[in-house]
């Protein structure tokens, strides 16, 4: 779902070809973030649907998601939960294992970051192929999570994460959408 104007995102996004391999498109959201008004923008369009409605958690994938996840934490007066890679907390952690394109990781949580029946919003810049979001959800889920929404300023739709992620019952809100990867 993009905003009429998404064009002025689009724009504050910078595109590196052939990053971090020949053949990539590498979207790159620093240009935004360092744009005081995109970046005011973006995070007030990824939590205009929730305007109002309770959200106890927002969840931030590792790194960027951070940056953008406690900026809309901080927008819908809600608590901010670090998901990142295995090895990275330094409490005891919950894991789930997903799939990558070339390869298998884990990503991890505090076991006390959310509790049952909180609402929570995920949150990352950019949806490619699902893998690390889906894995999220599903560990967002297995705490008693309730994910209402998966939320992201880039969607490479041609990839299919974000038709993943709906297919598990996750309504998604992306920003901008760019062909090809």
């Amino acid at each position: 779902m993009n905003p009429p104007d998404a064009l002025d995102l689009r724009a504050a996004i910078r595109t590196i070809p052939d990053y971090p391999k020949p053949g990539i498109r590498f979207r790159d959201i620093t240009t935004l973030l360092g744009n005081a008004r995109a970046f005011r923008r973006a995070v007030d369009d990824l939590v205009n649907p929730w305007a109002g409605s309770k959200i106890d958690k927002v969840a931030g994938i590792e790194a960027r998601g951070f940056i953008i996840g406690g900026a809309v934490a901080h927008q819908v007066s809600a608590g901010f939960v670090p998901i990142r890679k295995k090895g990275k907390l330094p409490y005891e952690t919950v894991r789930i294992a997903y799939s990558l394109e070339y390869g298998i990781d884990e990503m991890e949580m505090h076991k006390d970051a959310v509790s049952k029946g909180e609402r929570v919003i995920l949150v990352d810049d950019l949806i490619a192929t699902g893998g690390t979001a889906e894995g999220a959800v599903k560990l967002l889920r297995g705490m008693g999570a309730e994910v209402l929404a998966a939320c992201f300023v880039v969607d490479l739709p041609e990839l299919g994460g974000a038709a993943k992620l709906r297919a598990l019952g996750v309504p998604v809100r992306t920003l901008v959408n760019f062909e090809g990867h």
